[in-house]
Protein backbone atom coordinates (compact mmCIF):
# COMPACT_ATOMS: atom_id res chain seq x y z
CA UNK A 1 0.00 0.00 0.00
CA UNK A 2 1.57 3.56 -1.02
CA UNK A 3 2.12 5.86 2.04
CA UNK A 4 2.26 3.30 4.40
CA UNK A 5 5.50 2.97 6.42
CA UNK A 6 6.88 0.01 7.75
CA UNK A 7 8.99 0.40 10.85
CA UNK A 8 12.42 -1.69 10.74
CA UNK A 9 15.14 -1.44 14.00
CA UNK A 10 17.78 0.58 12.31
CA UNK A 11 20.41 -1.94 14.50
CA UNK A 12 19.05 -4.45 12.13
CA UNK A 13 20.37 -3.57 8.98
CA UNK A 14 23.59 -3.93 7.26
CA UNK A 15 26.22 -1.01 7.19
CA UNK A 16 25.50 -0.52 3.40
CA UNK A 17 21.57 -0.13 3.86
CA UNK A 18 22.52 2.16 6.67
CA UNK A 19 24.70 3.84 4.57
CA UNK A 20 21.99 4.37 1.82
CA UNK A 21 19.75 5.40 4.49
CA UNK A 22 22.06 8.19 5.36
CA UNK A 23 22.44 9.33 2.15
CA UNK A 24 18.69 9.05 1.35
CA UNK A 25 18.25 11.66 4.43
CA UNK A 26 20.83 13.64 3.46
CA UNK A 27 18.83 14.14 -0.04
CA UNK A 28 15.45 14.84 1.96
CA UNK A 29 17.04 17.38 4.33
CA UNK A 30 18.77 19.23 1.13
CA UNK A 31 15.33 19.33 -0.25
CA UNK A 32 13.40 20.44 2.70
CA UNK A 33 16.18 22.92 3.64
CA UNK A 34 15.90 24.26 -0.09
CA UNK A 35 12.05 24.73 0.68
CA UNK A 36 12.34 26.65 3.65
CA UNK A 37 14.81 28.98 1.77
CA UNK A 38 12.55 29.32 -0.76
CA UNK A 39 9.57 30.31 1.71
CA UNK A 40 11.85 32.25 3.77
CA UNK A 41 12.63 34.26 0.59
CA UNK A 42 8.78 34.50 -0.54
CA UNK A 43 7.78 36.27 3.34
CA UNK A 44 10.79 38.28 3.05
CA UNK A 45 9.59 39.75 -0.48
CA UNK A 46 6.01 39.84 0.90
CA UNK A 47 6.98 41.87 3.57
CA UNK A 48 9.50 44.09 1.85
CA UNK A 49 6.18 45.19 -0.22
CA UNK A 50 3.92 45.54 2.71
CA UNK A 51 6.76 47.77 4.50
CA UNK A 52 6.86 49.70 1.25
CA UNK A 53 3.17 50.30 0.70
CA UNK A 54 2.93 51.85 4.13
CA UNK A 55 5.04 54.79 3.07
CA UNK A 56 2.37 55.92 0.50
CA UNK A 57 0.84 58.37 1.99
CA UNK A 58 -1.46 62.15 0.96
CA UNK A 59 2.07 63.52 0.79
CA UNK A 60 3.44 61.05 -1.89
CA UNK A 61 1.46 62.37 -4.39
CA UNK A 62 3.37 64.35 -7.24
CA UNK A 63 7.11 63.04 -4.94
CA UNK A 64 9.86 61.61 -7.21
CA UNK A 65 10.51 58.13 -8.03
CA UNK A 66 12.36 55.59 -9.52
CA UNK A 67 10.12 52.93 -11.88
CA UNK A 68 12.03 49.65 -12.62
CA UNK A 69 12.18 48.90 -16.00
CA UNK A 70 14.15 45.49 -15.20
CA UNK A 71 15.97 44.49 -12.20
CA UNK A 72 18.88 46.85 -13.20
CA UNK A 73 17.29 49.70 -15.13
CA UNK A 74 15.12 52.62 -13.76
CA UNK A 75 13.04 55.56 -15.39
CA UNK A 76 12.21 58.51 -13.67
CA UNK A 77 8.39 59.12 -12.84
CA UNK A 78 6.38 60.70 -10.13
CA UNK A 79 3.78 59.33 -7.92
CA UNK A 80 0.46 60.03 -9.63
CA UNK A 81 -2.32 57.58 -7.18
CA UNK A 82 -1.55 57.31 -3.80
CA UNK A 83 -4.67 55.65 -3.23
CA UNK A 84 -4.08 52.50 -5.16
CA UNK A 85 -1.36 50.22 -6.27
CA UNK A 86 -0.50 47.59 -8.68
CA UNK A 87 -0.11 44.28 -6.78
CA UNK A 88 1.91 41.12 -8.10
CA UNK A 89 -0.42 38.53 -7.57
CA UNK A 90 1.55 36.06 -9.21
CA UNK A 91 2.14 34.37 -12.64
CA UNK A 92 2.51 37.59 -14.06
CA UNK A 93 -0.57 39.05 -13.17
CA UNK A 94 -0.71 42.26 -11.67
CA UNK A 95 -4.15 43.79 -10.24
CA UNK A 96 -5.21 47.52 -8.64
CA UNK A 97 -5.99 47.23 -5.10
CA UNK A 98 -6.68 50.00 -2.54
CA UNK A 99 -3.91 50.93 0.13
CA UNK A 100 -5.11 48.49 2.47
CA UNK A 101 -6.34 45.94 0.40
CA UNK A 102 -2.31 45.35 -0.75
CA UNK A 103 -1.53 45.50 3.38
CA UNK A 104 -4.33 42.80 3.81
CA UNK A 105 -3.24 41.30 0.52
CA UNK A 106 0.72 41.09 1.94
CA UNK A 107 -0.60 39.71 4.86
CA UNK A 108 -2.47 37.22 3.84
CA UNK A 109 0.66 35.98 1.89
CA UNK A 110 2.93 36.13 5.07
CA UNK A 111 0.67 34.34 7.24
CA UNK A 112 0.12 31.91 4.46
CA UNK A 113 4.24 31.11 4.13
CA UNK A 114 4.84 31.53 7.82
CA UNK A 115 2.21 28.07 8.21
CA UNK A 116 3.90 26.24 5.47
CA UNK A 117 7.42 26.82 7.10
CA UNK A 118 5.63 25.77 10.42
CA UNK A 119 4.63 22.58 8.44
CA UNK A 120 8.45 21.82 7.13
CA UNK A 121 10.13 22.80 9.87
CA UNK A 122 8.91 19.49 12.47
CA UNK A 123 9.70 17.06 9.88
CA UNK A 124 13.21 18.77 9.34
CA UNK A 125 14.55 18.54 12.27
CA UNK A 126 13.14 15.11 12.51
CA UNK A 127 14.96 13.93 9.75
CA UNK A 128 17.93 15.76 11.15
CA UNK A 129 17.45 13.36 14.01
CA UNK A 130 17.18 10.45 11.84
CA UNK A 131 19.91 11.13 10.52
CA UNK A 132 22.36 11.64 13.45
CA UNK A 133 20.88 8.30 15.33
CA UNK A 134 21.58 6.49 11.45
CA UNK A 135 25.05 7.59 11.63
CA UNK A 136 25.95 6.72 15.31
CA UNK A 137 24.75 3.24 14.56
CA UNK A 138 26.39 2.89 10.84
CA UNK A 139 29.71 4.42 13.37
CA UNK A 140 29.09 1.66 16.07
CA UNK A 141 28.43 -1.28 13.24
CA UNK A 142 32.07 -0.10 11.24
CA UNK A 143 33.78 0.00 14.91
CA UNK A 144 32.15 -3.99 15.60
CA UNK A 145 33.08 -4.55 12.21
CA UNK A 146 37.14 -3.60 12.24
CA UNK A 147 37.22 -5.51 15.86
CA UNK A 148 35.96 -8.80 14.70
CA UNK A 149 38.51 -8.46 11.43
CA UNK A 150 41.65 -6.25 12.46
CA UNK A 151 43.20 -7.98 9.33
CA UNK A 152 40.66 -6.35 7.08
CA UNK A 153 42.06 -3.17 7.53
CA UNK A 154 45.55 -4.08 6.13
Amino acid sequence: MAGKQQEVQLTSLPPQQLKMLHDQLDQEIQLLSSSMQSLKAAQSQFMESKRSVSFITPDSLGKDILVPMTSSLFVPGKIADVENVMVDIGTGYYAEKSISDAEEFFNRKIDYLKQQMEKVQPSLQQKYKTKQIVLEVLQAKVMAQSRQNPEAKK
